[in-house]
């Protein structure tokens, strides 16, 4: 990346970011967590994007070989008050054979990148087959929904239009596969700052488990939310296509087999 500019620049070096991240509430996590542990005691999981490390922590004291990167060297230099398994990254190619995780995950990471179709093929690269993906990011095309803190899901026009978009999607998906990308969306720019003014990918359940498909992945569970809920209200929100238009996008695939 010698020479590049990237959108990611700006957390490189963000020790308020990293200050941010370390007072998050570990039930914000919590389900992503539960996600990422492996089967077999032990095994290898990467979190993608691990900020601070609570979630490779977690995993550490669970008895799993967890590893996580990230592109900003002051949440890594928090993560590894932790584990020495938390290494800084490019944010582009991840520093790890093929298949070499049983599971690898990111948590509110892939709004943020350069390129989410390159992103999810190198998440699901490093992936054993037969192993997990797990990957949870926010819905910016809510249909319905509270709490709409980004301009792209607030406000009646705004979610008849996602409701469309959704819908026209789904067709291209149908029609012309190779076609489909990510729509880029423009940073938001004020202060004080809120979370995901700097999203640059409108990420939604549809596009990645598209993305996942086509990754050679089969999907286990698309669900709108990203933390524990009762049973039988979960059973609800998620038993139908509904789902694609609630709070967010939690989709958990797993890699097939072959070349």
């Amino acid at each position: 990346m010698s020479g590049q500019t990237s959108h990611l620049d700006h957390v490189r070096d963000d020790v308020g970011y990293a200050d941010i991240l370390a007072n998050w509430d570990a039930s914000f996590y919590a389900k992503f967590t539960r996600a990422l542990r492996p089967v077999v005691p032990g095994a290898r999981v990467l979190d993608v994007g691990c900020g601070v490390g609570q979630v490779v922590a977690q995993l550490t004291r669970d008895g799993y070989e967890a590893h996580g990167v990230d592109v900003a060297a002051p949440n890594i230099e928090r993560a590894r008050l932790h584990t020495d398994r938390c290494v800084l990254y490019d944010g582009r190619r991840l520093p790890y054979p093929d298949g070499h995780f049983a599971v690898v995950g990111a948590l509110n990471v892939l709004e943020h990148v350069e390129d989410p179709e390159d992103f999810i093929r190198e998440v699901v690269r490093v992936c054993a087959p037969g192993g997990r993906v797990v990957l949870s990011s926010p819905n910016f095309l809510r249909v319905l929904g509270f709490r709409d803190y980004h301009s792209r899901m607030r406000g009646v026009g705004r979610k008849w239009r996602n409701l469309r978009a959704l819908l026209g999607r789904r067709e291209r998906m149908r029609v012309d596969p190779e076609a489909v990308r990510f729509e880029r969306m423009s940073p938001i720019i004020k202060e004080p700052f809120t979370p995901d003014d700097d999203a640059i990918v409108c990420t939604n359940a549809l596009d990645m488990g598209f993305f996942l498909k086509r990754s050679r992945c089969e999907l286990e569970r698309v669900e709108c939310t990203d933390r524990h809920v009762a049973a039988p209200l979960g059973w609800i929100l998620n038993a139908t296509p509904l789902k694609y238009g609630l709070f967010n996008a939690f989709v958990v695939a797993r890699k097939l087999p072959g070349p």
